[in-house]
């Protein structure tokens, strides 16, 4: 009697968004063949490519219609989306979005690393103290 390991079986897209609805996401199609995953004011967008999923960017909080990303301002946490719009993160907020970014892994299948399984990680570190820092080379005096 022989046992054999059965293979592991790489699941499609669309069985993993499937998973994801059983978890209790909503998952709705965007234009350009992306998905918005959303629960509560968290949400995420993932593509597939070459059978793999992928987020296009770092899940953040739901501001209008758009993904809100934390940034680390050094003072002060806070949520900006690509438009500009700014919204204060509270306690909650970086609960929940810590808790949707840990299920959402689980759901698809992903490797949780230790770090990000701490706490939130920011998107952005802008510190006011430290000018242009993110801008390229700052102007100089003489210039």
């Amino acid at each position: 009697m022989f046992f054999r390991r059965e293979r592991p079986k790489n699941p499609t897209f669309q069985e993993r968004l499937d998973k994801l609805k059983s978890l209790g996401f909503a998952v709705a199609p965007l234009s350009g063949g992306a998905v918005r995953v959303s629960r509560g004011n968290c949400a995420v967008d993932l593509i597939e490519s070459s059978g793999a999923v992928h987020v296009t960017n770092r899940a953040g909080i739901l501001i209008g219609s758009e993904i809100g990303l934390l940034v680390d301002g050094g003072f002060q946490k806070f949520f900006r989306t690509p438009t500009g719009k700014t919204k204060p993160a509270l306690a909650e907020d970086l609960k929940a979005l810590h808790d949707f970014e840990e299920d959402l892994k689980e759901g698809l299948g992903q490797e949780s690393y230790y770090n990000e399984s701490l706490g939130t990680v920011s998107t952005f570190y802008l510190y006011d103290r430290v000018k242009d820092r993110d801008r390229g080379v700052p102007k100089r005096v003489w210039e």
